[in-house]
């Protein structure tokens, strides 16, 4: 919403992976960084075997030099990760991984659908729901189509998938 004046979420959608007491963990679904995934897999070792238009997604401000998954599509994957591997289904058709394992399997056989994404947004206990009831956030289902979505069209995508014209949006208090 207009009224979040954070840089970091100007225009941003963030799909949350994890939300209880302690606090939220999100990542930034639309920002793509000019790395490809092929040159960080090379940086750590990992064979890439995937397309060279493949680019690292920005996960958000926290620790920008960690890495996280995004797989689409998997059947059984935690029958069958391997040792050292967690993954972990956030929705239909939705997986999240933030092992070096698990980046080595995709590198070796990259899915169709996956992000690759380097930091995370995150909220301290109770920060995200006064945020929420400040209005600063709309709130959308997730949906896995859109986490794979072009990162240039996806914030407009979902405002208007919510029956809202993006340019009526105004800053105003409470939960939208």
């Amino acid at each position: 919403m207009p009224q979040l004046l954070d840089p970091n979420f100007r225009r941003s959608v963030v799909l949350i992976v994890h939300h209880d007491e302690t606090g939220t963990f999100g990542l930034v679904l639309n920002r793509i960084s000019d790395v490809s995934v092929g040159d960080l897999c090379g940086s750590l070792g990992i064979d890439w075997r995937g397309g060279e238009v493949a680019h690292l997604s920005w996960g958000g401000p926290v620790q920008p030099n960690t890495g996280w998954l995004l797989i689409g599509g998997l059947r059984g994957a935690t029958e069958s990760a391997e040792d050292g591997e967690e993954i972990t289904e956030i929705g239909p058709g939705l997986h999240f991984a933030g092992s070096l394992e698990t980046l080595r399997r995709v590198a070796d056989a990259p899915p169709e659908q996956f992000r690759l994404l380097l930091g995370y947004a995150g909220w301290g206990p109770g920060q995200l729901e006064a945020e929420l009831a400040q209005g600063a956030w709309l709130v959308a289902p997730l949906r896995a189509e859109v986490v794979f979505a072009s990162a240039d069209e996806m914030w407009e995508g979902v405002v208007r998938s919510l029956g809202v014209d993006p340019s009526t949006l105004v800053s105003t208090p409470g939960v939208h």
